[in-house]
């Protein structure tokens, strides 16, 4: 196998694989190989009845497809089917961004009090981010300038709500090292349950002041410390 692992970058809820154009042109300028993987409880033609076990089958894929080792990349739910499906051999780390490393029979759902949180827009099967008094500029990308989050915004997408509900079965950061990335002005994500998540898991703690997208606030500096992780 290459002795430089392949970056795989996997997105988090109502996101897409546009959300790492940024940083993935960093590591890439830095001679980093870079794959990234839409999720299909987003982005499937149909995305109705679709959930976790589809995003980490999708993850999963992305993987085998590699040639060589890989570090997964995962931010925010990206961690909930990253957790479920890196347990390959192939698979060298994991990095948490702001992500949920959750454990064997826990969903995101559960994970976030078991009610779905108030700027959640839950409509039947699908569910949407962001509401008139808990926008979704203000909750994910609170340190970009007004039109950067206002173009972030416009390519968000409705996400299945069975994504949120399902637990996981497998959970890979007991058996594969971890990194987590702390985001400390994060409106979504309390950093102090970040830490609590980093813990349990047992990770090498990273901390940016950022908001929940740091990927897009502070590329560069993401692009450090994924280096690091990927170097170790």
């Amino acid at each position: 196998m290459s002795a430089q692992p392949t970056l795989l970058l996997v997105h988090g809820a109502w996101h897409g694989a546009w959300c790492w154009a940024p940083l993935k042109g960093i590591l890439e300028a830095r001679g980093w190989t870079v794959e990234t993987v839409d999720l299909p409880t987003v982005h499937a033609d149909d995305i109705v009845g679709l959930h976790l076990a589809d995003d980490a089958d999708a993850v999963a894929q992305a993987i085998a497809a590699i040639d060589g080792p890989v570090v997964v990349v995962a931010h925010s739910y990206g961690g909930v089917p990253t957790t479920q499906a890196a347990r390959a051999d192939n698979v060298q780390h994991i990095v948490y961004l702001a992500a949920f490393a959750l454990d064997v029979g826990e969903s995101l759902l559960g994970a976030v009090g078991g009610v779905a949180p108030s700027w959640w827009v839950v409509d039947g099967p699908l569910a949407t981010a962001g509401t008139d008094a808990e926008p979704a500029a203000s909750l994910f990308y609170g340190d970009l300038d007004a039109a950067a989050a206002a173009a972030a915004v416009a390519q968000l997408k409705p996400q299945s709500v069975l994504a949120f509900q399902e637990p996981l079965t497998e959970a890979a950061w007991h058996s594969k090292p971890t990194t987590f990335l702390v985001t400390g002005k994060d409106a979504i994500f309390p950093p102090e349950a970040q830490e609590g998540l980093a813990a349990r898991a047992g990770s090498s703690v990273q901390h940016l002041a950022t908001s929940h997208s740091p990927f897009l606030s502070q590329p560069e500096a993401v692009a450090d410390i994924i280096e690091e992780a990927a170097r170790a």
